[in-house]
């Protein structure tokens, strides 16, 4: 006996929902993410968790879901998220994408009351006499539930359910559901961290947040599995796990929506409660920014540097917000975080300008100063650079910690911004730079430290050259603004 349907396998996006600033689903954004999307997945889920259906009105779930069917034309299914808190609720929006014309419905376990489980296999029975095709949804991070191997398999044998999809990460769960269910209906992860693995072991595809920037990397892994190719499937998704990491881990709804903005895609910020940021909000988007940028999301562009007198033509993934020319290179600020740990958490003030300019200047001026226990150093002839600690030295520990280790991340994120084409070749003997490094006296991960003052200065020498935050970025962040050391990470 089997119930899976032959058009359920292969990679869905579980899309965001994009809002206009008047806080209204913007309808044309979402039709352009989904076009953009369409050419490399096998289906479409409107209306689920990274669509942010909980705060969305019956209104706006059903215009969602419409929108989707609308725009699939019948060229792939449309799994639309139907899971409310109540069943009636859900039996009542079930029942309005059969009739708009979705393929089937993904029904999230019952959330917030957490009802027992005999009580969620009758609200799956009640929604299943609607007569639409359902797929299971356990994601008990968010509905507070996590289902039972016995309490899926019962419910896989109710008429209409044909799949299940599991968010939970949880790879013993994943791999009873295989044994007892493998063959009788569909099964998808959705875990982005762990997809190749979930797909190696038997599942039939998955429906992932991330597949909203990268459905196209998540399809070759797919075929990879497929075609019994393991090595490279996992290679490709070492290759990811980064980018999928900040987007599964700091909130994938914002995650994603950071990202689509980066590429193009203006679809809004999430809703509140979720702000548009928190402590890290900026440092975790230059992460996705860097992860976009290497998987080619993020195109370079042309932009004329005009540094001592001279026109130079760089050529770098700029954001959308950087001008066609950046001419005033006198003082430019930027200011970078990275973590964790906690101890090694690395936040780097820059200062960047011109030879012969205020912050050359400033360079002589310290040099030619004392500062017991804040002893400043050059570090870099071409772009002149400066290294200024912002704590008071106090140990040799403290004194390698930010002259070798703090030191040697700065030079490596000069390097990199390059090669990246931040830092002209022919702008370098022109710049100089300033950099304030703060080291954590209790530091003690000499590797961490390295890599978060190169990931710190990296983001610093963007935001200078780009003169970010801009002003609607700031206006954007006020209400979420926190001190970085509010919070531990």
């Amino acid at each position: 006996m089997t119930k899976k349907p032959t058009w359920f396998k292969g990679i869905f996006p579980a899309l965001v929902t994009p809002f206009a600033q008047a806080g209204t689903i913007d309808e044309t954004a979402y039709r352009a993410l989904i076009r953009s999307v369409l050419p490399h997945v096998n289906g479409l889920v409107p209306v689920g968790t990274t669509g942010e259906f909980v705060y969305l009105s019956e209104a706006e779930k059903q215009r969602a879901i419409q929108i989707a069917v609308e725009e699939a034309g019948g060229r792939v299914p449309v799994v639309a998220g139907t899971g409310c808190a109540t069943t009636r609720d859900t039996v009542a929006l079930t029942r309005f994408a059969k009739d708009a014309g979705a393929t089937a419905a993904l029904v999230v376990a019952p959330y917030y009351l957490k009802p027992a489980y005999n009580e969620i296999y009758e609200h799956y029975e009640a929604v299943n006499k609607v007569g639409l095709p359902l797929i299971l949804y356990n994601i008990p991070q968010c509905a507070g539930t996590h289902y039972e191997w016995w309490t899926a398999e019962g419910m896989a044998y109710l008429d209409n359910v044909v799949g299940i999809k599991d968010s939970s990460g949880d790879m013993p769960f994943m791999m009873t559901l295989l044994e007892k269910l493998k063959g009788l209906i569909g099964i998808f992860g959705g875990h982005d961290e762990i997809i190749a693995a979930v797909l190696a072991a038997g599942a039939d595809g998955a429906i992932l947040a991330s597949a909203n920037v990268i459905p196209d990397i998540w399809q070759e892994i797919y075929r990879a599995v497929q075609a019994g190719d393991l090595a490279a499937a996992f290679a490709r998704q070492r290759e990811i796990q980064t980018l999928v990491r900040v987007i599964t881990r700091q909130g994938s709804v914002q995650a994603v929506k950071e990202c689509l903005s980066m590429m193009g895609l203006d679809v809004g910020n999430a809703r509140l409660p979720m702000m548009p940021g928190d402590a890290f909000r900026r440092e975790d988007r230059e992460e996705l920014r860097i992860q976009l940028e290497r998987f080619g999301k993020i195109p370079p562009r042309q932009v004329t540097y005009r540094v001592a007198g001279k026109r130079i033509q760089a050529s770098a993934p700029f954001t959308a917000a950087t001008p066609a020319e950046i001419s005033d290179l006198t003082l430019r600020v930027g200011e970078g975080f990275a973590g964790p740990p906690f101890f090694e958490l690395a936040h780097v003030d820059l200062a960047l300008g011109e030879r012969g300019g205020p912050v050359d200047k400033a360079i002589d001026t310290a040099l030619s100063t004392a500062h017991p226990g804040h002893e400043v150093r050059l570090i870099q002839d071409s772009p002149r650079t400066l290294l200024v600690p912002t704590v008071t030295i106090r140990s040799e520990k403290q004194s390698e910690h930010i002259y070798h280790y703090a030191a040697r991340g700065v030079q490596r994120a000069i390097e990199a911004s390059i090669k990246d084409g931040f830092l002209p070749q022919e702008a370098l003997d022109g710049l100089v730079m300033i950099a304030n490094v703060f080291v954590h006296p209790s530091a003690a991960n000499r590797q961490r430290i390295e890599m978060n003052n190169y990931k710190a200065m990296r983001a610093a020498i963007r935001k200078a050259i780009e003169a970010r935050p801009t002003t609607e970025e700031l206006l954007a962040e006020r209400q979420a603004a926190r001190h970085p050391f509010r919070y531990a990470p």
